[in-house]
């Protein structure tokens, strides 16, 4: 289980927060500094933990957009009682007026709920309900105080307080109460228990070899039948021991593969390819055929076997090898997105943008304006796409350009272009080594 560095600080605070007798459980702190860093966490904890427990929302939209997630995952939340109590401290002080302040992450139906209950008004709260670098968004707070516009930050990122603290605005951080840190522990255990037994149900899996099945057509001689079965039975005995499963013939053209939903469902991409069979293509020049069945008994998981085997093998086969425990196809676990794509799409930006400014600003420097205008875009996109680079580290937040106009200051954009020369280093590296 992750917990990020605020939770497990909240957690030692006081006494831990008590989770309900069962299954033994063991919590594994990953600590960051910075909420981008959460999802370089997941990755080194791999296959170590059953289900990710976040310190807010924030981390854990940054390791769902880089998906790295691979196990169920939750976050402790921060609105409701969290944001009361961070109202409360406030209206301590009568420097500070609740009713002129800014808050972020958080949704605006949330805030408004809150404030409403305690009888303030949000005529002048600015809300972002967006989350971004902690400099874009500790921009955001500073702006508007020092416009005079607020009188105090309500933050749910440690980083953003810190920043704020440091540029001497008013700042409560919205940190999670223990009944809100027992209530996301629980919810984490039971999605890693659900997760448990969901994978531990038992699956089977029933392969058959078109080419040994007898059929109308002149057999081939029996020496050469059984040479291939025995070859595909070893086939699939090394297949079966990747992932923890057991082979057994049942006929002259058929095996049994016993293994648990869990186990298959990692060697299927979460049922959506057949497994073993692209394998038995290119190895061995072989075609099979394989139905799964699940269920919670073992008559039941090979019946729904036998079925989808079945909708494979009839005239103009139906797609789709697996069956579930009423006999429909398992819903497929959703694809996680890859890591790199939004990464590779950011280089593109940022090298497309490097090369129009290239002749015109030596020190590559851009707004949302004039980045909308070199990408073809409205300034709305242009001014999303600046927000990926920064969280990509591509690009760096300048200080908001100060006019004695009204109106939005110009944020500016510093692109690491350093980052396309380190590109062109690492390619021919790629290259050799395929």
């Amino acid at each position: 289980m992750l917990s990020g560095a605020s939770a497990a600080g909240r957690s030692s605070a006081s006494s831990p927060p008590a989770v309900e007798a069962g299954p033994a459980r063991r919590l594994v702190a990953a600590a960051y500094r910075d909420e981008q860093e959460a999802a370089d966490q997941v990755v080194r904890l791999g296959t170590a933990i059953d289900v990710c427990l976040f310190a807010s929302r924030v981390p854990y939209e940054y390791a769902r957009t880089a998906g790295v997630l691979s196990c169920p995952a939750t976050f402790v939340p921060l609105g409701g009682s969290a944001l009361y109590a961070a109202l409360l401290r406030a209206g301590r002080d009568t420097a500070h007026d609740p009713a002129r302040s800014s808050v972020d992450v958080l949704a605006r139906g949330d805030v408004e709920e809150a404030f409403a209950e305690l009888g303030l008004p949000t005529s002048d709260v600015h809300i972002r309900e967006d989350s971004g670098s902690p400099a874009v968004v500790a921009s955001f707070h500073e702006r508007l105080w020092r416009r005079k516009q607020t009188s105090v930050a309500f933050t749910c990122l440690q980083s953003v307080a810190a920043r704020l603290t440091a540029a001497g605005v008013p700042v409560f951080m919205l940190r999670p109460t223990g009944n809100d840190i027992r209530m996301a522990l629980r919810t984490a255990a039971l999605l890693g228990g659900y997760r448990r037994l969901e994978d531990a149900q038992l699956a089977l899996a029933i392969v058959e070899v078109p080419a040994l099945r007898d059929g109308g057509r002149r057999a081939a001689p029996r020496q050469s039948r059984e040479e291939l079965r025995l070859t595909v039975h070893r086939f699939l005995v090394q297949e079966a021991q990747r992932i923890h499963a057991a082979v057994s013939p049942t006929s002259d053209h058929g095996f049994l593969i016993v293994a648990t939903r869990g186990s298959l469902a990692r060697a299927t991409d979460g049922f959506r390819i057949p497994p073993f069979a692209d394998r038995a293509r290119s190895d061995l020049g072989v075609t099979i055929e394989v139905g799964i069945g699940l269920g919670r008994t073992a008559v039941e998981a090979e019946a729904h076997a036998r079925a989808s085997l079945g909708r494979i093998q009839a005239p103009g086969g139906v797609r789709g090898f697996a069956a579930g425990r009423e006999g429909q196809p398992p819903v497929p676990a959703p694809r996680l997105p890859e890591a790199g794509a939004r990464r590779s799409r950011s280089l593109e930006t940022l090298a497309r943008l490097a090369e129009k400014l290239a002749e015109t600003d030596a020190n590559f420097v851009v707004d949302a304006e004039t980045a909308g205008q070199l990408l073809a875009v409205t300034p709305r996109t242009a001014r999303r796409l600046l927000h990926i680079l920064v969280e990509e580290g591509l690009a760096w937040p300048l200080p908001p350009n100060r006019t004695p106009q009204p109106g939005r200051p110009r944020q500016f954009y510093r692109l690491v272009v350093e980052q396309l020369d380190l590109r062109k280093r690492e390619e021919p590296g790629k290259r050799m080594a395929r």
